[in-house]
Formats: C-alpha cells, structure tokens, sequence
C-alpha cells in the first residue's frame, strides 16, 4: 500500500522527534489510574479539588489552537475527553521546544500519549483535563481516517466502507464510535452463559480442534495433513462426539465454547469459522431443554442488556420465555398448506418442484424437507420458537421419537428467521448409531459431501454405555446479532475470513 503525503509528513515527524532527544516508542509504563467516562461521570463543581493528579493515557483525536494553549481530545478504553494544554503548564522553565515542537508541530491525530493534570469545567460547560505533565508513548504512521459530523450531529466522510472496516479492524474500532461495544456485548454474552452452566455445576471443557474423523454434525470439513503421524486431519465441524465421550466417562453435564470450522458458502449469517456452545446434560431430554433454553437466553438477555426485548432490524424481539412450539411437520404445513408428513422422497421432488425450490439429485428425504422448510417457513419465525420432532432421516444422531414413528425427539430455536440453537434427546443405542452411520455412507455414496463419517470409536464408546443425555448447540456469533441488531455476521466477528487484499502492484497491473 503506498503511503500518503500525510504519511510522509508523519514519518518525517518522527526523525525531529528523535533529533530532539524523545524516543517515540518509550519502556517505560505509564500508570493510568482513571478513564474518560469515570471523570465525566463522577464529576462535581464543588468537588473539583478531589480531582486532581489524574493519569491518563489513550490516542490523541482532535486538536485545535495555534498559540500557547490548545484544546484537544484524548480517547482511551472507554470514551473520549477533552483536554486542556498550554505551553507554560507543560514547559515551565526556559526551554519550550517540547511544546512548539513535539505538540504543536510533530503531534498527530492518532498518536498514543499519556498527561497527568486535573479536572475543571470550561465556560462553555464541558468538563476538561488541565494537562500539567505529557508524554508521548507511541507514534503513530499512518494517518486515521477522520469521521467528521455536522451541525446536528450527523456522520460524514467516515470510514464506513464494509470491507475496508473488516480488513482494518483495527482502524474500524479506533474510529467509529460504538464498534468497540459491539465486541464488549459479545464478550459478556460470553461471560453470562458462561456463569449461568458454571453456577448449575455444569464442567466447561476443551476438546480436539483437529479431529481425524469429520462428525458431529453434517458439513463439509477443511482437511489438512500431519506429517509426524501421515495421516489426514479435519478442523472439526462439531465438537458433540468428543463431548458425549465425557458423558460416557461419567460427567453429569459437561459444556464447551469454541471456535467451528465448516468449508461451506458464506453470507451475512454464516462464516467458515464460527463460534458455537455445546452442552450435553446426562438424565435429561429435549422437553427439559427447551426450558433450560428458555431460562438460560432470558437469564443471557437480562445480564447482558437489561431487559428481555431487544431491537432487530424492523423487529421487537422479547427472549422471556416460554416460547411458542410447532413440530416440523406443521410448520411447514402451516406455511405451504401441504402435509408433508407421509410424503417419500419422490412426492417431496415434485413438490419441491412446485415450490420453486431448487434440489440436488444427491438429496434425500431429509435434505429435501431441510429445503422446504428453509426456503418457505424460516424467514417467518420472527420471536422465538421452537420447531420439534425432526424426520429422522435429517438428524443421524438423535434418538428416535418415543411414540411417533419415522421422526427424532430434536428441536431448533428460530429467532428473527434464523437458527439459533439445536439440541436432542441424545441417542444412546449403539446399534440403532451404526445404523444411521451406515446411512449416512449411502447418502455419501450418492454424491452428499456434507454426509456424516463412521466414527467407530465413538461407536465403541456408546458400547460401553452411555446413559440417556440431552444435548443443546447455540450459535454465539448468532446470538449476538440479536442482542446488538446487527444484521451481518461480519459485524460481531474481530475478523471475518475475506479474499486476499489486492496490493497496488497488482491493481496497477490490472489497469
């Protein structure tokens, strides 16, 4: 990427620093004992005297003032402030060249500094650091894009082309406010869930990344190669196989919160890598999921923004539970008015093709009722719902319903017509799991690259018993466009996967 005059300006500002005897990139740390917003906050007129010797550290963005004092902002972890800077405050004796020189001249927009100075209120009602003491503690290079507003406040000439803001995340959470809250809502999203499993004394584990068989869940895998052991590897699609082996080995409840990796299409809801949690529950099924769900989203909601209801898109969204039920079946009869239910895979062709739904002819019954309903009834399941009792060809690793033949006890939770959440009563029978493995083989055989694996040591493991479990997956990345009414996937991820960046050589060659 070439570099701006404005940039050449900065780099040159950094040899007169040094000439000047100022190592720009200092060891020494600088102790911060307040933030912006606290100062703001707690800031009183008849207790300006408490404070004082106030430590400071963050970027420099703005300035203004040609003379002996000038105004600036300084941002840092939390907010922004302004501050106050005058020559004979900074440089008391003779000597005002760090002043004149480093503040006025060589200090740029962007640039990490520290002060230490005290509080006041200027005339026009804002409440300002008096800068005593400064120092510069990093220089920046490049120059930081400057989001300006008008008059009534609204943004102009920001940095707010999408994939410019992804590539440089960095530049992104530095300049445009409310970016950096986004991921500060993710994180305790995070922490809440989090505290919720540990506080019903469910175990947080960690299980492989890279897994010698891809299951768990159907999806095509990455695959790489070990060269100590020769053998293929997949980052793992699923954790839910290593997860149950834990049950088996005698955990009552065990949870994970990790990084999946699926080599599939990508959009505003799906990445190749994705946060999701996993959490198998022994002595549990699906009916007792759907509650625990329900208390654990709504417990999620209430720590994390305050209240159940949140704002997404066009929709009010309220997580109280309880939330409304449908079965499968009647979900997307209650959408395509077909009864679908004693449909085989042929009639579920023509239908399709009455539809309008395009399918592979390496699709079975279950994918083919995976399209109807994708394409005609989840984009209606605005609050919270649960759809239940799958057909058992779409759900190889759940165990068969207890009184409706041909179906699984699983649900989906839909929320602002996407999928947030999977679960099951787990099946636990070892022969009926090869059998459905054996199925998967076929659809495999037929052209399915998202068809599961025989994974004979889990196999084995169920063989040695595993008792009955309920399991439950939530998409975190999901959850949080909800939560902050975000509509990309790319907003709530640091950095989402993106084509290689053209560098200048490349596109001067393409012109």
């Amino acid at each position: 990427m070439q570099l701006s005059d404005q940039d050449l300006v900065r780099r040159e500002s950094l040899k007169a620093i040094r000439e000047m005897g100022i190592e720009p990139y200092p060891h020494e740390a600088f102790e911060v004992n307040t933030f912006s917003t606290d100062i703001k906050e707690s800031f009183e007129d008849e207790k300006a005297g408490e404070f004082e010797n106030l430590k400071l550290a963050g970027r420099l963005m703005s300035k203004r003032g040609k003379g002996k004092a000038m105004f600036a902002e300084l941002q840092d972890k939390k907010g922004r402030i302004q501050i106050y800077l005058r020559r004979d405050d900074i440089c008391p004796g003779e000597d005002k060249s760090l002043y004149n020189l480093l503040i006025k001249r060589h200090l740029h927009l962007g640039d990490f500094i520290g002060i230490e100075g005290f509080a006041f209120r200027t005339g026009m009602g804002e409440i300002t650091v008096h800068v005593q003491s400064f120092k510069l503690l990093s220089k920046t290079l490049r120059t930081l894009p400057v989001v300006k507003k008008d008059a009534e406040g609204n943004v102009y000439d920001a940095f707010s082309d999408p994939e410019q803001r992804y590539r440089m995340r960095y530049v992104d959470l530095t300049v445009n406010e409310g970016v950096r809250n986004v991921f500060v809502t993710r994180s305790r999203t995070i922490s809440a869930m989090r505290s919720y499993f540990d506080k019903m004394g469910w175990l947080e584990v960690e299980t492989p990344i890279l897994q010698p068989i891809h299951g768990g869940a159907a999806a095509r895998p990455f695959k790489t190669h070990h060269h100590s052991l020769d053998i293929p590897l997949y980052l793992r699609i699923a954790n839910e196989l290593y997860l149950k082996k834990l049950i088996v080995g005698g955990y009552d409840g065990v949870y994970e919160i990790g990084k999946m990796f699926r080599n599939e299409g990508m959009d505003r809801t799906h990445n190749p890598e994705f946060t999701s949690m996993e959490i198998y529950v022994a002595y549990r099924d699906y009916q007792w999921m759907m509650e625990m769900t329900e208390q654990c989203l709504e417990a999620v909601a209430e720590s994390v923004m305050g209240t159940t209801k949140v704002t997404a898109g066009d929709n009010e969204i309220d997580f109280k539970g309880p939330y409304p039920r449908l079965t499968m079946y009647e979900a997307i009869e209650k959408y395509t008015g077909f009864d679908i239910s004693e449909m085989g895979e042929e009639d579920l062709r023509k239908l399709c093709d009455k539809l309008r739904i395009e399918v592979e002819p390496s699709m079975g019954r279950g994918k083919l009722i995976d399209e109807i309903f994708d394409e005609k009834v989840e984009r209606n399941l605005i609050q919270p719902t649960f759809i239940t009792d799958y057909p058992i060809e779409m759900t190889p690793l759940a165990k068969k319903h207890r009184s409706k033949e041909g179906l699984v006890e699983r649900f989906e939770l839909f929320v602002n017509g996407k999928e947030i959440a999977n679960a099951y009563t787990e099946l636990n029978d070892p022969i009926d799991q090869r059998e459905r493995f054996e199925e998967q083989l076929k659809l495999a055989e037929r052209g399915d690259d998202e068809a599961m694996a025989m994974d004979e040591d889990f196999l084995r493991a169920l063989e040695f018993g595993m008792p009955p479990a309920a399991g439950l997956g939530i998409g975190i990345d999901r959850l949080v466009m909800l939560l902050t009414g975000n509509k990309s996937i790319q907003e709530v991820l640091f950095f989402p996967q993106m084509r290689p960046e053209k560098r200048d050589t490349e596109e001067e060659k393409e012109d």
